[in-house]
């Protein structure tokens, strides 16, 4: 059985990740990319899919972990009757090749040890050829190949390789795992004690960089260094999550692949790292978007792969039984062929945000946008699937709407803040019409909120992000009314749901946890309207439900008091990072965006 989602610690090398559970066993590794097969697949499946644990041989060993102060370094203590040993994992900064690094220390007196590493290619599908080295065991299958060096024997058993070994004080015993591609030789041997000098004084190095000042340091410290691991150093996309198909209902089908980059990440992204310091990770995000909506504006997508890639074909893996059999397994997302009006607007408000902070103007950026805005002026009426993807008909999603104004607004500000040059005449007409008519159908009188979809009656939580992107002001009566109906129908203790539940919406069975970015929405409306005590006590009871290491999924359930969904995700500790400056000081990320 696998470990629970909260009981998992990520390290990472800024192209991949892997979990480690408290029980130290990497049980999810995808090499060399976030979106490559897994070779680690049993958070997935069985044990037999695919994990590497190291842990002391005694059951009931006492555990505490932690991450090195400003880095992305595991550490897990286990404290046994005869002793005490730390399993210290982590990925060094990618140079050439992924590695996996494991150095088991003796603390105090002498501790019994044991390896079991299951090797699996293609999400647990192939068992590779596995053999003997003078330094431990290659294994090669397909395209694939990894060399495992150890400071102790290795041997063969089951189609597992195993190993026995005692640490006492101040010994050390060190495991490396290293991919290759299999037509290439293997690489030199590196030492893991260096690299562990390195991979700290690199993370420390970044972590300094902050200059991150308000509330709350070590949780946005933290949720920093999760969206670094998160950001590939390559291309300067971030993905979602590093993990695919964690579900958002115990035994439920809502379970996707989250390796990918969404486009409505892109302003909220922009914001924690340009005003936390990370101008060049902002940059490099900035140009990633650039490149990735490059070509017909019609055929824009809402979200692609780490560089850009635009096929993200949906397949399902029978031959994983899915966490804690959450079935189907998916990899690949068939949202990608999904239209979404919404994104417009999330690029042009990016794009924005990005020349206001100071980064340096783009012109081919600009080309890019006014084509954008050319498609948008005749597509904006038509309905779309909306921004949580539902699988349902497509309707007048009033968020979409928003959105499209959002492009309208931005587009209108570049040209007169800026000195762009645009038909600045039609968009503010394009402006002023798309908010007509959103304020007409939108708005339902009897519950004085807003509603999720034109001429409805339902509630839904994208509503909260009115007044984050300036549609209207945060005490307008309308919103104000918003926010206490979302408060009233839209919440499970005190968390904030995505919408009411209705399968001709979704198209999929209902069954999901509150989520976590809607819950930081709700904390910034608070904070907006002067109620900073009930913003902040629910932004504490936030940070609260991030697991011992501070990590947050994409979703909560109050009843189980679990983490469910990818996991850990981007958006939430985003949300975590911009909530957190927002109650902090005037002038947060949500008082910055234009107002209405």
């Amino acid at each position: 059985m696998s470990s629970r989602i909260e009981d998992y610690a990520l390290i990472g090398d800024c192209e991949s990740a892997a979990l480690v559970a408290r029980n130290g066993s990497i049980d999810w590794l995808c090499l060399p990319r976030f979106d490559s097969p897994a070779c680690f697949a049993a958070l997935l499946g069985t044990n037999d899919n695919g994990r590497w644990q190291i842990a002391p041989r005694e059951k009931n060993a006492r555990i505490d972990r932690k991450y090195r102060q400003g880095t992305l370094i595991l550490e897990t203590i286990y404290r046994t009757g005869t002793g005490e040993a730390a399993v210290i994992d982590f990925m060094p900064p990618r140079d050439e090749r992924p590695n996996v690094v494991r150095i088991v220390e003796g603390r105090r007196g002498e501790v019994p040890m044991a390896l079991d590493l299951t090797l699996r290619f293609d999400y647990g599908s192939i068992v590779p050829w596995v053999r003997k080295t003078s330094e431990g065991i290659s294994a090669i299958a397909g395209p694939d190949a990894v060399r495992l060096r150890a400071d102790v024997p290795l041997r063969g058993q089951a189609q597992h390789t195993v190993a026995e070994f005692t640490v006492r004080r101040s010994e050390r015993v060190c495991f490396s795992l290293t991919w290759h591609h299999s037509h290439e030789n293997a690489p030199e041997p590196h030492d893991p004690e260096e690299s562990l000098r390195e991979t700290e004084q690199w993370w420390q190095d970044w972590s300094a960089r902050s200059r991150y000042r308000g509330g709350w340091q070590e949780a946005v410290s933290r949720s920093l260094i999760t969206l670094k691991a998160l950001t590939s150093a390559t291309t300067g996309g971030v993905v979602a999550a590093p993990t695919m198909s964690l579900p958002e209902q115990i035994g439920g089908v809502r379970n996707w692949d989250y390796r990918y980059c969404w486009l409505r990440d892109a302003t909220f992204t922009l914001f924690a790292l340009m005003h936390s310091g990370y101008v060049a990770e902002a940059c490099a995000w900035r140009e990633w978007l650039i490149r990735a909506v490059a070509g017909k504006p019609s055929e824009l997508q809402l979200m692609y792969g780490i560089a850009g890639e635009r096929r993200l074909t949906e397949l399902e893996l029978g031959w994983l039984s899915g966490y804690e059999n959450s079935t189907p397994v998916r990899i690949g997302n068939g949202a990608w062929k999904q239209h979404q009006l919404d994104v417009y607007g999330e690029v042009m408000d990016a794009m924005h945000v990005a020349m206001k902070s100071g980064l340096d103007p783009s012109e081919n950026a600009w080309r890019v946008q006014k084509a954008m805005m050319d498609f948008l002026e005749s597509d904006w009426q038509e309905p779309d699937d909306g921004i949580w993807e539902v699988r349902g008909p497509r309707r007048q999603f009033t968020h979409s709407k928003v959105m499209a104004w959002v492009a309208a607004d931005r587009a209108v500000k570049t040209v007169e803040q800026l000195g762009f040059d645009g038909p600045v005449e039609r968009w503010r007409r394009l402006r002023g019409t798309i908010h007509e008519e959103v304020c007409r159908r939108a708005y339902d009188a009897r519950q004085n909120s807003f509603v999720q979809s034109f001429d409805s009656d339902r509630l839904d939580a994208s509503l909260l992000m009115m007044p984050l992107v300036g549609f209207l002001k945060p005490d307008d009566p309308r919103i104000k009314g918003t926010v206490e109906a979302i408060e009233r129908g839209l919440t499970r203790d005190g968390f904030v749901e995505r919408y009411s539940p209705d399968p001709d919406v979704d198209g999929l069975p209902h069954g999901e946890g509150t989520f976590l970015i809607c819950s930081f929405w709700l904390a910034d409306n608070l904070a907006l309207q002067g109620r900073y005590d009930d913003a902040k006590n629910l932004f504490e009871r936030l940070l609260a439900l991030r697991n011992d290491v501070g990590l947050l999924s994409e979703e909560y359930d109050p009843e189980t008091r679990r983490l469910l969904g990818n996991f850990p995700q981007a958006f939430s500790h985003i949300g975590l990072i911009n909530t957190a400056r927002n109650l902090s000081e005037h002038g947060g990320p949500a008082e910055q965006r234009p107002q209405s």
